[in-house]
C-alpha cells in the first residue's frame, strides 16, 4: 500500500488515483496513513476532493453488511470538516443529503436527525429529499413524535403539498402502527398515485384489517392498480379461511399474474388443507420456481401425505435449501424420522448446498425423537465445525435433542456454554431438567432467572410446573403458581392448570385439585378431568373418580383412555360385571386402546417395542 502511494504514476495533485487508493485500502490504519498524507500534502483542502470523497464512500459503505466502515466514517469525518460551513455561506443541499441518507439507510438513522437540524441551523435551503430521508429514518427507529415533528414542519413550510412526501408520511405511520394517522394524511391528499393506495392497502393486511383493505381496493380507480396491489390483496385474502374463495375470485379478474400471484394463491389453498385446489393450479402454471414446490412439498408434509411429499420432491428440477427443509419437517412431522435424516445426509453430501440453521433445528428435532445419542453427539460437533451460533434456536434444539436422548449432563453443557442466553434456552434447560424428574433443579433455575432480571414467560412456568409435579414439590409448585400470577402478571393457561392439578392429585390432595378444576375461569378440558381421574384410581378415590369417568365419556366419547381408567378401576375394586359392562362399550363403538410404544439403541441400531 505505502509503495502504492508513493508512486510516481499517481502523484498527489490529481484527485482520481486518490480516491482509487481510498477505496483501496483494506484496513482502518491503511486509511489512516492516506489521510495523514492528504494532511501533509494541502491535497485534503481541495473542494473537489473532499466532495468527491463524500460522494464515493459515505453512502455506498454505510450499511450494517459492510466490510469497510471506516470508509463512510472517514467520509463523514470530511464533510464534517470541509463542508458544514459556519461562515454562512449557502451550501447546495445534495451533498449534504448523501451524508443524510449514509444515516437514514445505514447503522445509525439517530444522526440523520441531528444532520436535518445542523442544516436548518446553517441555513442550508432544505429540500424534499431532505426532508424524506429524516422520515426514513422515523420510520426505521419507529420514532412517532419525530415523524410528526417533521411533518409540522411540512405544513409550515407549505412543501407538504408534495405527493412524493405525501407517501413518505404514509409510509412512517404505517410502520409506526399507527394507521388512523395514515389514513388521515391519506384522505387529505389532493391526488394519490398507486404507492399511495398500496402502503394504506398493505398496512391494513399486515394489521389483519383484511375487510378495510378490501374497501379501499374498491375504491381505488382501476388504472392505478397494479401487480402489487393484486397480490397483496391475493395474499391478504388468502391468509383466512373465509377469504380463499374470495382470493381466488380476485386471482381469476387479474389482468396479468407473475410467480407472486400464483405462489400466493396456491400458499393458500395448501395453508387452509385445500392440497387439490393447490394442485390444479400447480399443473396449470406457465413457470415455477423453487418457492412453488416448497409450498406443495410442505402442504402434503402437513396432511400427512409424505408419499406425495417425496414423489414432487424427486420431480423438482432444481432444488433449494428451502425446499430440502420443507422435505425433512414433512416426515419430521409424520414421523418418519430416519427418512429426515437421509435427506439432510443427501442434502450435505451430494447436494453442493450447504444446511442452514432450520436444517439443522429440523434434523436435530429428528434425533430428539429417536433419542439416539451417538447421533446426537456427532451433529453437535457439526454444528461446532461449521461454526453455527447457539444464541438462538438452533442452541435451543440442541439442549432439547440431549434432553430427549437422555444425556442431561451433555444438555447443561450446552446450556452453560452458551453465552447470550434467551429465555428460551432457559425454558428449554427447564424442561430438560423436568423430563429427567429433576424438579428441585429446574425449581432453581426459575430462582436463578429471578435473581438475573430475566422476564419468564408462560413456557417458563409450564416447565416449572411440569417438574415440580413430577418430583411431587408440592410447596414449589403452589410457589411458582403464585409468582406467575401475582409478580409477573401472567394469566394462568389450560397448561398450567394442568400441572397444578397434577401436583395436587398426585399428592392425594383430591378434594383441592377438584376446587381447582371447579374454580377455573375457563373451561377444563379432557386432559386436566383424565389428569384427575388418574389421580382419583391411584388414590383409591373410587365414587369420585367413576363420576369424572362417565362425565368424559359422555363429553367426549371416542378418547380410548377414559374407558381404560374406568376399566381399571372398577377391576381394583373387583366390579368385573362393570369391567366387562366398559370393554363391550368400547367394542360396539370400535374404539381400541392406544399402545404404549418405546425405542432402544443398541449397537447403532434403533429397536421400536409396542405395548397393547
Amino acid at each position: 500500500m505505502l509503495v502504492f502511494a508513493h508512486s510516481r504514476h499517481h502523484p498527489w495533485s490529481s484527485i482520481s488515483p486518490t480516491i482509487h487508493l481510498l477505496g483501496a485500502c483494506k484496513t482502518s490504519h491503511d486509511l489512516n496513513k492516506l489521510h495523514a498524507r492528504l494532511i501533509t500534502t494541502g491535497l485534503i483542502k481541495n473542494p473537489d476532493l473532499t466532495t468527491r470523497i463524500v460522494l464515493a464512500f459515505a453512502s455506498t459503505s454505510a450499511s450494517a453488511s459492510s466490510r469497510r466502515p471506516f470508509l463512510a466514517e472517514f467520509a463523514r469525518c470530511v464533510f464534517h470538516e470541509h463542508h458544514v460551513s459556519s461562515s454562512g455561506e449557502v451550501e447546495d443541499p445534495f451533498l449534504w443529503n448523501v451524508v443524510i441518507k449514509s444515516h437514514s439507510h445505514g447503522v445509525d438513522p439517530r444522526k440523520a436527525l441531528f444532520l436535518l437540524c445542523l442544516m436548518l441551523e446553517n441555513g442550508v435551503p432544505v429540500d424534499k429529499f431532505s426532508f424524506s430521508l429524516a422520515l426514513k429514518a422515523c420510520s426505521r427507529l419507529g420514532f412517532v413524535k419525530e415523524g410528526t415533528q417533521v411533518h409540522g414542519f411540512l405544513i409550515k413550510t407549505g412543501t407538504w403539498s408534495d405527493l412524493f412526501l405525501q407517501n413518505c408520511l404514509i409510509g412512517l405511520y404505517i410502520k409506526c402502527g399507527c394507521l388512523g394517522f395514515a389514513r388521515q394524511v391519506f384522505d387529505r391528499m389532493p391526488q394519490r398515485d398507486s404507492v399511495s393506495y398500496n402502503s394504506m392497502i398493505d398496512g391494513y393486511l399486515k394489521c389483519g384489517l383484511v375487510e378495510s383493505a378490501g374497501e379501499l381496493f374498491d375504491l381505488m380507480p382501476r388504472e392505478k392498480r397494479n401487480l402489487i396491489t393484486w397480490n397483496s390483496m391475493i395474499g391478504g385474502y388468502a391468509q383466512r379461511a373465509d377469504g380463499v374463495n374470495v382470493a381466488a375470485k380476485l386471482f381469476d379478474e387479474m389482468p396479468e399474474k407473475d410467480l407472486i400471484s400464483w405462489n400466493s394463491m396456491i400458499g393458500g389453498y395448501v395453508k387452509h388443507g385445500r392440497i387439490e385446489d393447490a394442485k390444479g393450479l400447480f399443473d396449470v402454471m406457465p413457470r415455477r420456481d423453487v418457492v412453488t414446490w416448497a409450498i406443495m412439498i410442505d402442504g402434503y408434509g402437513k396432511l400427512g401425505l409424505v408419499h406425495e411429499a417425496k414423489t414432487m420432491f424427486d420431480q423438482m428440477p432444481h432444488r433449494d435449501v428451502v425446499a430440502y427443509n420443507s422435505m425433512m419437517s414433512g416426515y419430521v412431522q409424520n414421523r418418519y424420522h430416519m427418512e429426515a435424516l437421509e435427506v439432510f445426509n443427501h442434502m450435505e453430501k451430494e447436494s453442493h448446498l450447504k444446511p442452514d440453521e432450520t436444517s439443522l433445528v429440523i434434523v436435530l428435532s429428528a434425533i430428539a425423537q429417536l433419542g439416539r445419542l451417538s447421533k446426537a453427539i456427532d451433529m453437535h460437533l457439526y454444528v461446532v465445525e461449521k461454526q453455527f451460533p447457539l444464541s438462538g434456536k438452533l442452541g435451543v434444539a440442541l439442549i432439547d435433542m440431549y434432553s430427549k436422548c437422555g444425556s442431561i449432563q451433555h444438555a447443561m453443557g450446552v446450556f452453560e456454554g452458551i453465552e447470550s442466553k434467551s429465555i428460551d434456552h432457559w425454558n428449554a434447560m427447564i424442561g430438560g431438567l423436568a423430563v429427567h424428574g429433576l424438579g428441585e433443579s429446574a425449581f432453581d433455575m426459575l430462582l436463578q432467572i429471578e435473581r438475573r432480571s430475566i422476564k419468564p414467560d408462560h413456557i417458563t412456568f409450564v416447565g416449572v410446573l411440569n417438574a415440580c409435579s413430577h418430583s411431587g414439590l408440592v410447596k414449589e409448585g403452589l410457589l411458582c403458581f403464585e409468582l406467575m400470577r401475582r409478580k409477573h402478571k401472567i394469566e394462568p393457561r389450560l397448561q398450567h392448570y394442568g400441572c397444578m392439578v397434577d401436583i395436587l392429585a398426585r399428592s392425594g390432595s383430591i378434594e383441592l385439585a377438584k376446587n381447582l378444576i371447579e374454580g377455573m375461569p375457563i373451561e377444563p378440558n379432557d386432559v386436566i378431568w383424565r389428569t384427575f381421574l388418574t389421580a382419583c384410581s391411584h388414590h383409591k378415590e373410587f365414587e369420585t373418580g367413576e363420576l369424572v369417568a362417565k362425565h368424559l365419556i359422555l363429553q367426549g366419547g371416542y378418547n380410548p383412555s377414559s374407558y381404560v381408567l374406568l376399566s381399571n378401576m372398577y377391576a381394583s375394586n373387583g366390579m368385573w360385571k362393570d369391567v366387562r359392562r366398559v370393554r363391550t362399550m368400547m367394542k360396539e363403538k370400535n374404539i381400541e386402546k392406544i399402545p404404549g410404544c418405546s425405542w432402544i439403541e443398541l449397537d447403532g441400531r434403533v429397536h421400536e417395542f409396542l405395548c397393547r
